[in-house]
């Protein structure tokens, strides 16, 4: 009996091993019953309590997610929506954006192939991203329920302003406000412009019912360098129910842009005087007139001009090289060119003792910044050594030179740029006579000034590639996404995915100081600051391998998206219920709109047979089963001494 009993066990184990080894197929039909979805989108934006719709809201969810006719035939899943959409069945109505427009993206993306209709509580006030009319799909229904009340009151509102970014010092910069209006009595507003408790604009405005917008043109001054806060107002001459919209704030950084410059020069000569007169005629040029011998450091000045350089000028361009700084080389009659030649590898002169008259001539193909020919050809001549001139390597002419009407072919006015440092040569002295000639024919310096000041612009700019490039704005609103982005270049100039990146952030007012890691985006590195309060904020960007910074202003405004509108978007709801074949409705119709779902017979639950196939080498319980049998014999065997 015994062997028996041990045999039976070894057959069992030989055949679930054998089983195990073919590993069968086993197959098993279930019948599953699948409900359409009815998704529930709940604005929970701050527009909604502001327009005293969140209980009215809160009452028409609870009405639709707890019918117990809805929950048989609906799975129903309901989303929160600001910013973004996520699934939620608590709201707190304190989100800062409403982007119905990812919503209906979102929605297509999850609920891919499926028919399925959608109850939309919301105000239709959209304050992120593209129109959404046209953005859910045609073939799901829309249900949008209109929170907030429709009755029209009067109402003026700042809804645009355009400004640029950047003004420089003591110039002026323009702005245009745009201002809307809705009521049904013509209406006069005051419109005006503050920096701090200072107006700089005050102007009347009229609106009526056919004259509901108003755009304002205006041009203010920039007289502080560095971040400028503006607020621009409109006030009406009736009381409104909503004044939080006739404010917006906006700012501009001043930027200084004066460039010191060096002239250096061991002659008199006219040139001189009529070169920083000329350079200065942008006040944000200052041009400081210095003998080459009494030279001592250049770390204040970003251009220096070499004026007809000769051996006396030896520490001088040893000193502009070092700093690396761009050069502008006037040469004439006391040029020493052979000292020139030792200096710079840019052009080659072969220069003989004998003076000559040299003419310009245009050259219209020039394009390392737009030129115009402001009469050079009937310019009087510049006087130069008679010789020859060979511009060589990275080199554009502006001006090349005719001697008494014949081309020589040979540069007057040539720019170069070697290994980012840049460098403009004109040949020939006298040029004050061609900024008087120009007086004489037009009788003002205008467009001669406008040609010397964009050769210093061009000589001005650092063509240098910076390791260290930060991306962001000036001016937040509170509530928007406040991201800044940073990377690295490496010394090939490579964007180094190795580096790492601090900021930190301190609150000019509190002094409330916060420090944030940067995190890795596609292509660049990225920090989200939305957590910090209003106010004005010094920080710096700390590359933390190459001990790099980047140190910059940025404003937080306490400005309130969500409150700029006194009613629903009633239109924008209507177009999109008709769109997608739905019906708009209003809170008090929820009962009216659940009847609608459940008579609507395209969305019936499905059952559908659901055909399970499981390889048997799956089974646990089989494998659980084999190990106990092997275990029984084992014991029976070491009982009965058979091990």
């Amino acid at each position: 009996n015994l062997n028996l009993f041990l045999a039976f066990l070894r057959f069992i184990t030989f055949l679930g091993l054998f089983i195990l080894i073919i590993n069968p197929t086993v197959t098993r039909n279930t019948l599953k019953t699948e409900k359409t979805p009815l998704v529930i989108v709940m604005d929970n934006s701050s527009s909604i309590p502001f327009l005293n719709a969140n209980k009215e809201a809160l009452a028409s969810y609870q009405k639709l997610v707890n019918h117990p006719a809805l929950q048989e035939k609906f799975e129903i899943q309901s989303y929160q929506l600001d910013s973004d959409l996520q699934l939620s069945n608590s709201f707190n109505f304190k989100g800062k954006q409403t982007n119905l427009e990812a919503a209906a993206r979102l929605l297509q993306k999850n609920y891919k192939n499926k028919s399925f209709p959608t109850v939309l509580l919301t105000d239709g006030n959209q304050t992120n991203g593209n129109e959404y009319e046209f953005s859910f799909d045609p073939l799901n229904k829309v249900f949008p329920i209109v929170l907030g009340d429709t009755t029209k009151v009067t109402d003026l509102k700042i809804t645009q302003v355009n400004v640029n970014k950047y003004a420089f010092y003591k110039n002026q910069f323009p702005v245009e406000i745009f201002a809307a209006y809705s009521g049904k009595e013509a209406i006069t507003a005051n419109f005006k412009i503050f920096q701090g408790k200072s107006i700089l604009v005050n102007q009347i405005i009229s609106f009526s019912p056919q004259k509901k917008t108003a755009v304002v043109q205006v041009v203010l001054p920039a007289n502080k360098i560095g971040l400028q806060l503006y607020k621009a107002q409109i006030i009406a001459s009736k009381k409104e129910k909503n004044p939080f919209n006739n404010t917006s704030s906006f700012a501009v950084e001043v930027m200084d842009q004066k460039t010191e410059i060096a002239l250096l020069s061991a002659i008199n000569h006219p040139d001189i005087g009529a070169l920083k007169r000329t350079i200065e005629s942008n006040v944000q040029r200052k041009v400081t007139v210095i003998k080459p011998q009494y030279i001592n450091e250049l770390k204040n000045y970003k251009l220096v001009i070499f004026y007809q350089p000769n051996k006396q000028f030896n520490t001088a361009f040893e000193t502009t090289k070092q700093a690396g700084l761009n050069t502008f080389i006037i040469t004439g009659t006391s040029t020493d060119y052979s000292f020139l030649n030792q200096q710079q590898s840019d052009v080659v002169f072969k220069m003989s003792n004998q003076m000559e008259d040299y003419f310009a001539n245009f050259n219209s193909q020039f394009t390392l910044f737009s030129s115009e020919n402001i009469g050079f050809e009937s310019f009087p001549p510049l006087q130069n050594s008679f010789g020859t001139i060979n511009a060589k390597g990275n080199s554009s002419v502006l001006l090349s030179s005719k001697i008494r009407g014949i081309d020589t072919e040979s540069p007057m006015l040539v720019f170069s740029e070697n290994q980012g440092k840049r460098t403009t040569y004109l040949f020939g002295e006298n040029s004050w006579k061609w900024r008087s000639h120009y007086f004489i024919e037009n009788q003002n310096f205008e467009k001669y000034d406008t040609f010397i000041d964009k050769i210093i612009q061009y000589l001005s700019t650092n063509s240098v590639k910076q390791s260290l490039v930060v991306e962001h704005q000036l001016v937040y609103n509170l509530g928007d996404p406040i991201e800044i982005s940073a990377y690295y270049l490496n010394k090939n100039f490579e964007f180094d995915e190795k580096a790492r990146f601090e900021i930190s952030i301190v609150n000019t007012t509190s002094k409330m100081n916060r420090k944030y890691d940067f995190s890795k985006a596609s292509n660049s590195f990225k920090v989200n600051l939305e957590s910090l309060p209003a106010g004005k904020y010094n920080f710096t960007i700390t590359e933390l391998n190459s001990k790099e910074r980047y140190s910059k202003t940025l404003e937080i405004l306490d400005f309130d998206v969500e409150k700029q509108f006194v009613n629903p978007d009633e239109l924008r709801l209507q177009q999109l219920a008709n769109y997608t074949k739905g019906s708009l409705l209003y809170p008090d119709k929820t009962d009216q709109l659940i009847q609608k779902l459940l008579a609507e017979s395209e969305y019936q639950p499905i059952q559908k047979d659901v055909v399970i196939k499981s390889p048997l080498i799956e089974w646990v319980s089989l494998l659980i089963f084999l190990l106990f049998i092997l275990s029984l014999e084992w014991f029976v065997r070491k009982y009965n001494g058979l091990l």
